[in-house]
């Protein structure tokens, strides 16, 4: 797993087309937006504000999804028969996906999670393994690249708990105990930065201007970063 690169565009805000290619969209999803309409929540879906866009395509359909705190990469396809082959890479586990995350604690290098995850609609627990790679730290903080190999429901966010390294910002799977984060951005620090089709369709996102500022503080306020704590964690049950 390669450390992420910062691609020459800049995202924010508002959603934006990040690639186009073969019937494939790759949209930017911001942080508290949500993919398809909900009535309980307000604010304009990615969804209908892609049906909105006169530049794009109105037969795009919505391929993946991400939590509505997560930000970064959601695929389009044009038409259903791309969207069907989409979806069958996705249920074969063939899509290559990876995200950055900070982390509380100091983690190891790098780390496997295999540990099954209860599926509420399914009513019993799947095989869910997580990767994951940390690319830097900052005092009490790790910033990682992790790569989820199934597709379970807040299977980054549980996983990296289970192993006693919440997400930053995760309101819902919590640090056992309330920790101060300096000049916190008001959001879950989980982005989808890279996405990749067995057809060799591949995309990646910068981090969104909150997050990068984030860790330019981070950075100047621990300037002392610690050894790095080698070995491979492997965490099962």
């Amino acid at each position: 797993m390669t450390e992420p690169s910062q691609p020459d565009v800049s995202v924010g805000e508002e959603p934006q087309l990040l690639a186009s290619e073969n019937g494939w969209f790759a949209l930017y999803k911001p942080a508290g937006m949500n993919v398809h309409p909900a009535a309980e929540q307000e604010g304009l879906a990615l969804s209908t504000w892609v049906s909105q866009q006169e530049h794009l395509p109105p037969t795009l359909m919505l391929v993946n999804r991400l939590d509505r705190a997560t930000s970064g990469i959601v695929l389009f396809a044009d038409g259903q028969e791309k969207c069907a082959q989409a979806h069958q890479w996705f249920a074969e586990e063939q899509v290559s996906k990876a995200y950055q995350a900070l982390v509380y604690g100091v983690t190891h290098r790098k780390g496997i999670i295999r540990r099954p995850l209860q599926d509420q609609r399914r009513k019993r627990s799947l095989a869910a393994v997580t990767r994951y790679r940390r690319v830097e730290n900052m005092g009490p903080f790790s910033l990682l690249v992790v790569r989820p190999e199934t597709g379970r429901k807040h299977q980054i966010r549980r996983h990296l708990q289970s192993v006693g390294h919440a997400v930053v910002g995760d309101s819902r799977y919590r640090p056992k105990k309330r920790r101060n984060v300096p000049g916190f951005p008001g959001r879950l620090w989980l982005h989808a930065f890279r996405l990749e089709l067995p057809d060799g369709f591949h995309v990646e996102c910068p981090l969104p201007v909150e997050l990068l500022e984030h860790l330019d503080l981070l950075r100047e306020r621990y300037a002392q970063v610690p050894k790095e704590n080698d070995g491979l964690q492997t965490a099962e049950n």
